[in-house]
């Protein structure tokens, strides 16, 4: 490639990122579509081989898309990579429940993520589009595609695994929503985020369940995140008691990660945030109909959950609240 062909490829992507931030995204990174490390392979296959997935079953096929993004868009060049912070900001004094109340997980609190950071991530590529002109293709995903989008991002330069298996920026924590766009656009990748956990462990000992693991293995059956949201059917005795309040979603092993305490808020005005959600009144929950949840949950991630299985983490809530104040 010529000296020009570079300094254009090189304009073209940072001004694409500039375009992301301009946005509302918080983090912009390129990559390029090859397989993803050997190592995370590895530890990909592994964990889905340790049975650690539990009902997930949808991770398993698909695996050669998943850790190749080039699979996914014929043709595809290049991956940029996109984060948006959903710390909550303080919105003041909110007074607590009388009444018995089930914790949210804060990423829940907002509206539904994956209509937000789509339409971000259309409008991106219609900025792009423009500018570029030609018949250059994108695919757009947001955790429905099959791809391994935290080794993505981390060689993206946008933050590192850590030992709570979530993407962690230096500068804004554990916090973060993970969008790709898949292009026919060849740009200039950034360098691999190298950072690592470095003589800490908080989030393991945070973990009620111990879902993380000491041996660096994250059993996703044992996750009150997991419990919560994606096992179906009644959740075990003795996971069912070490989740607590919590009706849906866990917080723990980022509330407890070192960098998320010094991380700032999300600054997107734009992404809807229902402080009130913070905490739900169990006998609120336990008195819904489908109609009714779907009108007050409709715009959130709780959606997918179905009333019934809502109801049956709201049952739960409350016989941990009653065991434990009696």
């Amino acid at each position: 490639m010529s000296a020009s062909c570079i300094i254009a490829v090189m304009s073209l992507t940072e001004d694409i990122k500039g375009k992301a931030l301009e946005l509302g995204f918080d983090l912009a990174g390129i990559t390029d579509c090859s397989r993803i490390d050997a190592e995370q392979v590895e530890l990909l296959d592994n964990w889905l081989r340790s049975g650690y997935a539990g009902q997930m079953g949808y991770m398993e096929p698909n695996f050669d898309k998943r850790i190749e993004p080039g699979r996914l868009l014929e043709g595809g060049r290049s991956v940029i990579c996109l984060g948006l912070s959903y710390k909550p900001v303080q919105m003041g004094a909110r007074s607590e429940p009388t009444a018995p109340a089930g914790r949210i997980a804060n990423y829940a609190r907002y509206e539904d993520y994956h209509a937000f950071m789509k339409k971000l991530l259309r409008e991106l590529t219609d900025l792009v589009s423009s500018s570029v002109g030609g018949d250059i293709r994108f695919k757009i995903c947001v955790d429905s595609a099959p791809l391994a989008e935290r080794a993505l991002a981390a060689r993206a330069g946008l933050g590192f695994i850590g030992k709570n298996h979530m993407l962690i920026n230096p500068e804004l924590g554990p916090q973060i929503f993970l969008g790709e766009i898949i292009t026919t656009l060849k740009l200039a990748a950034d360098e691999p985020n190298k950072g690592i956990c470095s003589g800490c462990n908080k989030c393991i000992e945070a973990c009620p369940t111990g879902a993380l693991r000491g041996d660096g293995q994250f059993d996703a059956g044992k996750c009150i995140s997991y419990l919560t949201i994606e096992h179906k059917g009644e959740i075990p005795a003795d996971l069912a008691r070490k989740t607590g309040d919590r009706l849906f979603g866990c917080d723990e092993c980022v509330l407890a990660c070192s960098y998320q305490q010094k991380g700032p808020a999300c600054k997107n005005e734009v992404f809807k945030f229902h402080d009130e959600r913070a905490k739900v009144g169990l006998s609120d929950v336990l008195a819904l109909s489908r109609e009714s949840f779907e009108a007050k949950f409709g715009d959130s991630v709780i959606k997918r959950l179905g009333v019934e299985r809502f109801k049956r983490n709201a049952r739960i809530c409350l016989a941990n609240i009653t065991a434990k104040t009696d």
